[in-house]
């Protein structure tokens, strides 16, 4: 067919050719598109999460105990694991706008997307698996921003998803208040336990004098044997991390836009308070944040050298 279009017209436009060929390349593909096979669409489901509710995606890492003896996390807390953590959720944060707040402790973090969201539909599938996927690349992809050449990675980590509704703001504010509280109870343990085995027990036999202890009690094992107050343990470390996009003043005087971690109690009403656009989309909080000396958090120095490159442009060579 080409060919006699050449011999018609040897001054044939390539341009006409192209469109010409494109359009046929077009039709070729519909049909083929609409073959016998094509059936095998209607077995696929689509679940669409219930509307006018928030949507919480929780990640949660698999076999993650495995994985930090595998590269000696220290214990009972290590801040480098748990900032990468946070800047996994940093990129999750930044690919989707509709996420209000996120938080993440241990080897979890959960994303709370708007009420009204439409992304993808709602469709369950799509955020559960988007989300997990981009977490997990994030995390290893900044394996060595974190870790530098300290500790090698020494096989890819697994993170799985959960998505999960919450109807009222009443029931969202219970949700992050169950892990939050989840993080001291856990931390309590995992301190008071390490500490034992770090004076000598075993393992069985720390578990065995923490079996039936209450907060109280695990509180005066640090004190007493220890002289570790654990009110003063890191906050991060007792009470999670928060992430919230805020307007954040930079050294120079100006302000820029990114995920800052908070390290507030979320169980008391000041911290809703404070930050009452979580809650109502229609507020706006336009007023720059000062966090002081915090502006040296390594997850803001990595959003704002990332910033810096991108307005400095692509190297000239």
């Amino acid at each position: 067919m080409w060919r006699s279009i050449f011999k018609q017209n040897p001054l044939h436009n390539f341009e006409n050719l192209t469109k010409f060929t494109s359009t046929t390349l077009k039709c070729c593909t519909k049909g083929m598109a609409n073959s016998r096979f094509e059936y095998v669409k209607t077995f696929e489901q689509s679940d669409s999460l219930l509307k006018n509710c928030w949507i919480v995606i929780r990640v949660d890492g698999k076999g993650f105990h495995k994985f930090c003896t595998a590269h000696n996390f220290r214990k009972p807390n290590d801040k480098r694991g748990l900032n990468l953590m946070s800047l996994a959720a940093v990129h999750v944060m930044q690919e989707f706008n509709e996420i209000v707040i996120a938080y993440g402790q241990s080897d979890e973090y959960s994303f709370v997307f708007k009420r009204d969201s439409s992304i993808y539909g709602r469709r369950r599938d799509k955020l559960i698996s988007y989300v997990a996927s981009l977490f997990t690349s994030a995390y290893i992809f900044n394996w060595q921003y974190i870790f530098e050449d300290t500790v090698p990675l020494k096989y890819p980590p697994v993170f799985d998803a959960r998505a999960v509704l919450y109807p009222t703001d009443v029931n969202l504010r219970d949700y992050l208040s169950w892990r939050q509280a989840d993080v001291h109870i856990n931390n309590l343990y995992n301190t008071s336990f390490w500490n034992l085995v770090a004076s000598g027990l075993t393992n069985n036999d720390a578990e065995k004098r923490l079996s039936g202890t209450l907060s109280s009690d695990k509180n005066e094992i640090l004190f007493k044997e220890f002289n570790i107050n654990y009110n003063n343990e890191p906050i991060m470390f007792r009470k999670g991390t928060t992430l919230l996009r805020k307007k954040v003043k930079l050294t120079d005087g100006k302000s820029l836009s990114l995920t800052v971690p908070i390290f507030d109690d979320m169980i008391v009403d000041k911290f809703w308070e404070i930050h009452p656009e979580l809650l109502d989309s229609k507020l706006n909080d336009t007023d720059p944040l000062d966090i002081g000396d915090n502006i040296n958090h390594i997850l803001l120095q990595y959003q704002i050298e990332k910033h810096n490159k991108r307005k400095e442009g692509p190297e000239r060579k």
